[in-house]
């Protein structure tokens, strides 16, 4: 997915400015306060949107590659890492389950943005889960656990488990505000 980020930490900022003069990615991985995730996925700038006066940055990057970290260092102000890129297992997708899914994402996306999905990258269905999460309001976690499954089609049977988890409360939420539009005088 693409991500827009605004660089101002002095480390942040020395980091960006490595990976733009060398044409570099970067690794990122989801960290708490108690600990960070060990699979990750590698970012590449596709634009500097804006510089700052005082050296902050605006910043849009995109996810390319997944990655398991094996080792970090602390030689530089930021983190850097030993990290060994992953692949999926092949697994055959079934047809039926994939209209399933894509008729519920539909559903979703036009609740969510009041226009049908399009998907520019149709071509490359070996990420389909990946482009449907980039859309959802899933929450961080969840995105971890996309990002650790080593199978399309094991991740796109967990957006489905999730969509139709977030399907009926969307539904009632559009409903709610259908009849609250209506100021009390919406048909039922």
């Amino acid at each position: 997915m693409k991500l827009p980020l605004h660089i101002f930490e002095p480390r942040y900022k020395e980091m960006v400015g490595r990976c733009l003069e060398e044409k570099i990615p970067f690794g990122m991985l989801l960290a708490t306060t108690s600990s960070a995730a060990k699979v990750g996925c590698t970012a590449d700038i596709v634009q500097k949107i804006r510089d700052y006066p005082d050296g902050r940055m605006d910043i849009l990057a995109e996810g390319r590659a997944v990655f398991r970290l094996l080792e970090v260092f602390d030689e530089r102000s930021y983190y850097e890492g030993l990290a060994e890129f992953v692949t999926d297992q092949q697994t055959p997708l079934k047809p039926e389950k994939e209209e399933q899914l894509l008729a519920s994402f539909h559903q979703c996306h036009m609740l969510l943005f009041g226009q049908p999905w399009s998907d520019p990258s149709a071509a490359n269905a070996g990420i389909l889960s990946y482009r449907m999460a980039a859309l959802l309001p899933m929450e961080l976690p969840e995105r971890q656990q996309l990002l650790e499954m080593r199978s399309e089609g094991e991740r796109r049977d967990r957006v489905f488990e999730w969509l139709n988890t977030f399907l009926p409360k969307l539904n009632e939420r559009e409903q709610a505000r259908k009849r609250a539009g209506g100021n009390g005088h919406a048909l039922n």
